[in-house]
């Protein structure tokens, strides 16, 4: 496919790219609890105009998680919405991998090298995985988990890797052998949409692609850790 609208809206970072071949134009800003406010604008900037299949969009990729809940439920209605109005495939992406592949774009980790990417999950917990760059894509060596600092887990095989993502945040928290094979890390990383690009395209290659009415978010929770108001306590 060679025209990809990307979407990644699980962090902080309200971000879109559109890659014709290798040229890749892209929107991203850093902006907390206004996504859904950002995004149409910067589709507006991308597509103007509108309409995906007169500007030749093949399909759209999305940041499917694990992050942000009301982030990803606005990439997936967003995506949602576009792919049925156009008729085109939805490409789900790791949010995790596309923030390996943003940290590989940036030289902050190298081919070859183990990366553990993570995520602040907020209630004291962190999204996780560990990855391995192959043929310059990252590619998962563990499953994306929800947990807390000190329950992230060490893979066998890994000595030293890079560490990114506002879960690296809580490194003092993480098991001796966790720090300790994490020498470099780069806590204020976020992923950007035009890093989605090269895991989507090797997903569409391998036809891996979605209808309209299958796309949705991957949240890793089975349950979301918050207490009602009731089992909160008395506030001091």
């Amino acid at each position: 496919m060679k025209t990809i609208l990307a979407i990644e809206t699980a962090t902080e970072a309200c971000s879109l790219a559109l890659a014709r071949g290798d040229v890749v134009e892209q929107r991203h800003e850093i902006t907390p609890r206004q996504h859904s406010q950002r995004l149409l604008a910067m589709l507006e900037e991308l597509l103007p105009g509108g309409g995906l299949q007169r500007h030749g969009v093949d399909a759209i990729a999305y940041g499917a998680g694990p992050g942000s809940f009301t982030g990803l439920r606005i990439a997936s209605s967003a995506v949602q919405g576009l792919a049925y109005s156009a008729a085109l495939p939805a490409i789900p992406v790791s949010t995790l991998a596309a923030q390996a592949q943003t940290a590989l774009r940036l030289g902050l980790a190298a081919p070859g090298q183990f990366v553990f990417s993570a995520i602040d999950a907020r209630i004291n917990e962190i999204y996780y995985a560990w990855y391995q760059f192959e043929k310059g894509l990252a590619v998962p060596l563990t499953q994306a988990l929800a947990c807390s600092p000190k329950q992230v887990t060490l893979p066998d095989a890994i000595v030293a890797a890079v560490g990114i993502g506002s879960g690296c945040r809580f490194l003092e928290h993480m098991p001796a052998n966790v720090r300790q094979a994490l020498g470099v890390v780069a806590p204020d990383l976020l992923p950007e949409a035009r890093d989605l690009v090269p895991l989507a395209r090797h997903s569409a290659a391998r036809g891996e692609t979605q209808l309209a009415r299958d796309v949705q978010p991957v949240y890793v929770r089975d349950e979301i850790n918050w207490k009602k108001i009731p089992e909160q306590g008395k506030r001091k």
